[in-house]
């Protein structure tokens, strides 16, 4: 497989890293904007040959068409910042290559209505050209990080071998990891932590469809494995919400985080000052976005690795009926930064982040996944990819609760 990969900061770097030694990788393109960058990745690379560097802007749709053609690759990797989703998407079909995101093309809120009615969704963009993808045979792969992404295999895989009836599908993320030497460190895009965050959160209901909710609502504490505890959750906009019910067959769809009060905290004042705002201000003749200024004043998520300390969790809480019996499990894959430091040379966040996607370009490499249109993680049989994580060293646990 060539694959054109379009991002490499702190995921992009991990996709790299965990892509470099397989067979069915026949060459991955580093491309971003920053060439610096790409070099700084590179150079870490064992056969740099796979890997050649390239300059990209994720705007210009007309220049990755040219890119991927270029190298002729199969599979372009989306791993920037959602804002550029719907340039790139848009490019992966005038190439005929195949499309890879970890996050959907962004949301708009209701303008009337923001906190009980859906405006434009997450991946509406991508889903209403669905019918054009099918049609040419194509196929987009959207949402498949590991939340959205591993989370939604889980839940297909929950359906297919631990349930009969399924009343709710919960995606749990909690950590205890801290970033020392930081006031307020975000550990992943901070564009992307602005967005889903701040973003009216989506609750999915069978008799109700998708609809939205306060802000950081509907606080619970969730004891998360491996030495994690309880962490108390928030609901966040996130794309599972939009994902699972599409394809999994449940009465109740959710997505809850946990951010911390101080994180809260900060996000609020980010908001209540207009330092959240992504559309450029004047000033003093100089146009800039605000959430811009905010990520330049704060770390590189890709280079905290060395000054994080503790565990990850990301995972799939399941509530239904086994064989006429209530049943509700925990099925979770738990990332330790030191050791994903030693083994990987990344932080926990953004390896766990990129594990599935290539897990997910072998079993497209391999033939094991196949499909055509705009398709989520659940739409595939889940049993390869589960079988694959270890392999991976990517193992899963399965809690009941």
């Amino acid at each position: 497989m060539k694959v054109l990969l379009i991002g490499v900061g702190g995921v992009g770097e991990a996709i790299a890293v965990i892509a470099q030694d397989k067979p069915w990788l026949q060459k991955m393109v580093l491309a971003d904007y920053n060439l610096k960058r790409v070099k700084e990745v590179r150079a870490k690379l064992k056969d740099k040959r796979k890997f050649p560097a390239e300059p990209i802007d994720a705007r210009d749709k007309r220049q990755i068409v040219d890119l991927a053609q270029k190298h002729q690759v199969d599979l372009i990797m989306n791993a920037v910042d959602p804002i550029f989703n719907e340039a790139i998407f848009d490019a992966a079909y005038t190439a005929g290559c195949t499309y890879m995101d970890m996050a959907m093309t962004l949301s708009k809120p209701h303008p009337t209505a923001p906190f009980s009615q859906t405006g434009v969704k997450l991946g509406d963009y991508q889903f209403e050209r669905a019918a054009k993808w099918e049609k040419k045979g194509r196929l987009a792969v959207v949402g498949m990080g590991v939340e959205p992404g591993m989370a939604d295999v889980f839940a297909k895989y929950a359906e297919k071998h631990l349930f009969d009836e399924i009343e709710e599908v919960g995606i749990r993320d909690g950590a205890n990891l801290e970033v020392r030497g930081y006031a307020f460190a975000p550990n992943f895009s901070v564009g992307t932590v602005i967005e889903e965050c701040l973003n009216p959160p989506v609750v999915w209901e069978a008799d109700r469809g998708w609809y939205t909710t306060e802000p950081f609502s509907g606080q619970e504490v969730f004891d998360f494995p491996d030495g994690i505890g309880p962490v108390e959750v928030v609901n966040v906009e996130h794309e599972e919400v939009l994902l699972i019910p599409r394809w999994v067959k449940c009465k109740r769809v959710t997505f809850k985080y946990g951010l911390g009060d101080q994180f809260i905290g900060v996000l609020k004042t980010l908001k209540m000052l207009g330092l959240d705002n992504k559309e450029p201000i004047n000033v003093k003749g100089v146009k800039v976005a605000p959430r811009d200024v905010v990520a330049a004043c704060l770390p590189d998520p890709a280079h905290l690795g060395d000054r994080m300390f503790g565990k990850t969790c990301a995972g799939t809480w399941v509530k239904g009926v086994k064989d006429g019996k209530p049943r509700q499990v925990y099925l979770y894959q738990v990332a330790d930064n030191e050791w994903c430091m030693k083994k990987f040379g990344v932080q926990a966040v953004v390896w766990q982040t990129a594990v599935s996607p290539v897990i997910t370009m072998e079993l497209l490499a391999t033939g094991q996944w196949q499909g055509k249109g705009v398709l989520g993680p659940e739409a595939f049989d889940p049993d390869p990819f589960m079988k694959l994580m270890p392999d991976y060293d990517f193992p899963w646990g399965l809690k009941e609760m």
